[in-house]
């Protein structure tokens, strides 16, 4: 039995997901020589569908954990209860503006992480684009692209699905919950996550991997170095440290590597060399009236002529610096005509003029008047206090046009991919003061990440 036991752990270390090896029988007698050899086994091909049944169940661990995981550690998400009733319809409907009430790390960090972790998952039963690693190939840009497009399903799946926040717990029902930030960065960030990870395996982690034969040295640094990636894994039944492009940690040698797929050529006549569309995330900065505004963005140009892009853009931030019990966000949402004059250029400079409107949120919060309504009502079950969360706090939201001028500089590093270096805008608005702050207009400087898409 002990021999046995370690046979199963090297296996799972060195070929994780395969099973123990099967036990030659003691006695091999050879046939008799009238019996005619058995035949060729006949090679079948390799299957490239996507695997869905493997795909739902991972996602449905993913999912179950998550929502375990608020059941346990939430009040608030057990005392609401759950269905898709009247507290779920109220949820969905209820959904507007930038901010949802969770701190920084939450939104900016935990989010992405679970649209890194998603996109991972399918990835794993996308036999086709498994082993693309990062690279300036067609093949892995694609990966990408199909990866993010199941992180944002399964994000909005999380958030306002049948099984989601919205039906357990209702969470969007109340104030200050409604926000569309986790619509937005859960699969836009998650996928930068996911670039930012496969570009660590291959620059980081397997020259590590080459220079040392330790498996605990390799183990940790797959596992460590690429958290989504790991958790992915594990939602899969597989070891952290599975890679579809490799073997395990200690069958791995240098030579046995499947090494990236060289860029594929493509003459112009089959690509152009300028996209018809892009799809740009970046990180923002904004300020009002002297006080940051810290969020993000996202875009959608398409390209209408040689040097003319209609562009749709959405961002959003949260306001720092208010005064105490006090927090504000703000909204945009504008559409309008983007001018490329070097569109096929390394550098390619661009400026643009974006109409719509905005949107700002501000709740102002009173501990005298909460200790007041909590006295009370004495009898009521903590876990229910965010059921009075409206008798002391005071909430002013607007809307307003909004118009946007600016100007910015995008660096090329492959027909697919493109470093947005700066963006720099200025806002106008017709909205008024709220809480002493001047919003009526504000810089903004972001800075991301621009996949172009028909040029590979």
């Amino acid at each position: 039995m002990l021999s046995e036991f370690i046979i199963s752990c090297f296996t799972v270390l060195s070929h994780p997901g395969d099973g123990p090896p099967q036990k030659p029988p003691l006695f091999s007698p050879l046939p008799p020589p009238f019996v005619k050899p058995a035949p060729a086994a006949i090679t079948t091909p390799q299957i490239e569908s996507v695997d869905w049944s493997g795909l739902g169940r991972s996602s449905s661990r993913l999912l179950g954990v998550m929502h375990g995981f608020r059941w346990l550690t939430e009040p608030g998400t057990r005392a609401a209860g759950f269905g898709i009733g009247s507290g779920y319809t109220r949820s969905v409907t209820n959904l507007h503006g930038w901010a949802d009430g969770d701190p920084f790390y939450v939104n900016y960090v935990g989010h992405p992480m679970q649209g890194a972790v998603a996109g991972r998952i399918f990835s794993l039963h996308d036999p086709k684009y498994a082993k693309a690693e990062f690279g300036r190939g067609r093949t892995y840009w694609k990966a990408k692209l199909r990866s993010a497009a199941f992180a944002w399903a399964f994000s909005e799946q999380f958030e306002i699905g049948l099984v989601s926040e919205a039906s357990i717990g209702h969470i969007q029902r109340d104030f200050p919950q409604q926000g569309f930030v986790d619509h937005v960065v859960t699969p836009t960030i998650g996928l930068s996550w996911t670039i930012a990870e496969d570009a660590v395996d291959r620059f980081i982690i397997r020259p590590i991997e080459d220079r040392t034969t330790n498996p605990w040295v390799r183990m940790l640094v797959r596992s460590f170095l690429s958290p989504a990636r790991s958790f992915a894994n594990m939602m899969d039944m597989r070891v952290p440290w599975y890679r579809d492009s490799r073997t395990g940690v200690l069958a791995y040698t240098p030579s046995s590597v499947s090494r990236p797929a060289a860029a594929e050529t493509a003459t112009r006549e089959q690509y152009p060399a300028i996209a018809p569309f892009e799809f740009a995330v970046a990180s923002a900065w904004r300020q009002f009236d002297g006080k940051p505004c810290i969020g993000g963005s996202a875009d959608a140009a398409y390209r209408v002529a040689s040097d003319w892009q209609i562009a749709l853009a959405v961002n959003g931030c949260k306001m720092l610096g208010l005064p105490a019990n006090t927090s504000a966000d703000s909204l945009a949402f504008q559409l309008g005509p983007r001018w490329t004059p070097m569109p096929a250029g390394k550098w390619s400079p661009y400026a643009h003029l974006l109409v719509g409107g905005m949107k700002l949120t501000q709740e102002v919060f009173d501990p005298a008047k909460k200790r007041a309504v909590l006295e009370a009502n004495k009898d009521l079950d903590p876990a229910l206090d965010y059921t009075l969360h409206g008798q002391y706090t005071t909430l002013d939201e607007s809307s307003f046009f909004a118009v946007t001028a600016g100007m910015g500089l995008d660096y090329k590093l492959n027909s697919a991919l493109a470093i947005r270096v700066a963006n720099f805008e200025y806002l106008r608005s017709g909205a008024r003061n709220l809480g002493g702050v001047v919003y009526n207009n504000g810089f903004q400087m972001t800075t991301g990440m621009v996949v172009r898409l028909g040029t590979w």
